[in-house]
């Protein structure tokens, strides 16, 4: 695990997958750079690849992840993505295992080690609860929990598979944040996952669908902001 990684609880992540290209990414994030200041609540962005620079060097409070790499080394390896250029770019992180890019769990091992020889913090999407706690034998920094049937339906988990997860993470590794994710569609949802318990949530579909992706990402990340509070005051 990458030791010395900054984010802190409670977070939020948004990945417009490719739903958006070029300047509307720029957009986007811009959006999601305000929010982060305005509710002091961290905010990873998982970026298209070939965005990654442009994204890092417009914003302050965003932490920069890939959507993908390969636990390859400079050489040869046409069309791979080599972890050292996501680093050099200005990633802090990349995401791993997300159901639309399967890793099995050899590779999600050596792609994790490849991370933090380079000092990338990972992210890695985990779908049942027995898989998030295999996941968690490896020492990501991060599982994202969520049923992949689920995801881009807008309807969310139930709140026993979000308590399950997280209880199969923290048993193995304390350290490692669990972020609960799948068919986060409004503040609502938001505001019952994080209060819940979980130390972040997520969307995609929900923001970059939205008529008003702004004004969006400001409600669910004001949610996240007072769904923990709430929490912590015992609200």
């Amino acid at each position: 695990m990458l030791k010395g990684f900054a984010l802190k609880p409670p977070f939020f992540e948004i990945g417009p997958k490719s739903y958006l290209f070029g300047d509307e990414v720029l957009e986007l994030v811009l959006a999601a750079d305000a929010a982060a200041k305005k509710y002091d609540v961290d905010i990873i962005f998982t970026t298209p690849v070939v965005d990654i620079r442009r994204v890092a060097e417009a914003t302050e409070r965003i932490f920069v992840f890939a959507p993908h790499m390969d636990p390859i080394r400079p050489g040869r390896g046409l069309a791979d993505t080599l972890p050292e250029s996501l680093a050099a770019a200005g990633a802090k992180g990349v995401m791993l295992n997300h159901c639309e890019k399967p890793l099995s769990l050899t590779a999600l091992a050596q792609t994790i080690r490849r991370a933090d020889e380079v000092g990338l913090a990972t992210i890695v999407c985990t779908d049942t609860t027995a898989e998030s706690a295999a996941v968690a034998e490896l020492r990501p920094n991060i599982i994202v929990a969520e049923p992949t049937e689920l995801i881009g339906t807008g309807k969310t988990s139930d709140l026993d598979y979000v308590k399950a997860a997280i209880q199969a993470v923290k048993q193995i590794d304390p350290e490692i944040l669990v972020l609960q994710g799948a068919g986060i569609s409004c503040g609502e949802d938001v505001y019952r996952v994080i209060h819940a318990g979980a130390e972040a949530t997520g969307s995609s579909s929900g923001v970059v669908k939205a008529k008003d992706r702004a004004a969006m990402v400001d409600e669910m990340i004001g949610e996240v902001r007072r769904a923990w509070d709430d929490r912590l005051a015992g609200r």
